[in-house]
């Protein structure tokens, strides 16, 4: 009788230990989900604004995309603090990354660095509107690439999810050039367009490596080393881009734009310092949404925003929004409702089978 009493008890512990582990790391995606929609907002309307009012160099940009990586310091200060008052007793690690990530971590931040010149040459030519939703084919270049690295297992509503993002990009490129600036030429438009979709290939590429990289790590993940390693990437990514300005002399060139910037020289600084803050927000938010859940997640995370940038773009901008992007947008909705609900099936299966074995 006593014994049947541990074994309950023990049940109980085991439970409530899966509840509380499993609400923490609800309330941790959550954050990054948050964290993520600022970015992925608000990082594609500043770096249009940057180039609309008078901006027009995509090193500068590419840049600003990654450049923001000094303010990682403050989240991972707080962390160190929090452990060293949790456990008094032992000494406190002030970093987690190993030689080995540190490797890993750099040479994904090249690769970012790539990936950002190629999108900031895209929104140099590009409505915020169309840009957002080519950056949308992401999802299917990122589920090819999960399914190939880290064996992503697929279900039919996921399948239908990836089909429907992908279709809905279709649409839009038939009638691409629809919306072109008129001070542009068919060649520079479709020149944005394919760097833009260039940009979707090589980041649908870099989730699925962030994600293995977590799996092949060899150690514990914890939050703060998944930020060490997102410092890591922007440091990076940031001296890639510096190689291109200094290469371009952007940077002897920076007064003279600020100057004939259309909003005041004052305003042109503090566009540049938030879009650094911005951009962080976005990369935080997509690797950590990885640590949380899986790159497939995230990725679909980054299309399902893409109705509140189209929406901000059309209001802030007065860009046009022609049916094309009328039938893009309904389908990635769709796409994103068919995933949500695949998920939450899954989950619930999860949950089914795991009382069953308790």
């Amino acid at each position: 009788m006593e014994m049947e009493s541990q074994l309950s008890s023990q049940i109980e512990t085991r439970k409530e230990n899966k509840k509380n582990k499993s609400v923490l790391k609800l309330s941790i995606l959550v954050l990054n989900c948050l964290v993520l929609a600022i970015g992925n907002t608000g990082g594609p309307l500043l770096l249009r604004l940057y180039f609309i009012k008078g901006g027009k160099k995509i090193w500068l940009s590419s840049w600003l995309e990654m450049g923001g990586w000094p303010v990682m310091f403050l989240p991972l200060t707080i962390s160190y603090l929090y452990r060293r008052r949790t456990n008094p007793n032992t000494e406190t690690k002030v970093c987690f990354i190993t030689p080995t990530l540190f490797m890993a971590s750099a040479a994904l931040g090249l690769l970012t660095g790539v990936d950002n010149y190629f999108y900031s040459y895209g929104v140099s030519r590009l409505p915020v509107s169309t840009s957002a939703l080519i950056i949308s084919t992401q999802l299917a270049f990122t589920a090819v690439f999960a399914f190939l690295l880290v064996r992503q297992k697929f279900t039919s509503y996921s399948i239908n999810a990836v089909v429907l993002l992908t279709v809905g990009a279709v649409v839009l490129g038939l009638r691409a050039s629809g919306d072109r600036p008129g001070n542009e030429s068919n060649k520079q438009y479709f020149t944005g367009f394919f760097m833009t979709l260039a940009a979707a290939v090589l980041y649908g590429f870099i989730l699925p490596m962030v994600e293995l990289t977590y799996k092949k790590a060899n150690q514990v993940v914890t939050y703060s080393l998944v930020m060490e390693m997102q410092m890591v990437m922007s440091l990076f990514a940031t001296a890639f881009c510096t190689v291109g300005m200094l290469i371009n002399n952007d940077f002897q060139t920076i007064p003279g734009e600020a100057k004939e910037f259309a909003l005041g020289e004052p305003y042109y600084y503090v566009l540049l310092s938030f879009s650094a803050i911005v951009w962080q927000f976005f990369f935080m938010g997509a690797i950590g949404v990885i640590f949380c859940a899986s790159s497939l997640l995230s990725a679909v995370m980054i299309a399902v925003l893409l109705p509140l940038t189209e929406i901000l773009a059309v209001l802030i901008f007065h860009e046009k929004f022609k049916a094309e992007k009328a039938v893009s947008l309904f389908l990635s909705l769709w796409g994103f409702v068919s995933y949500l609900y695949g998920e939450i099936k899954e989950t619930n299966k999860k949950k089914r089978l795991l009382n069953q074995k308790l």
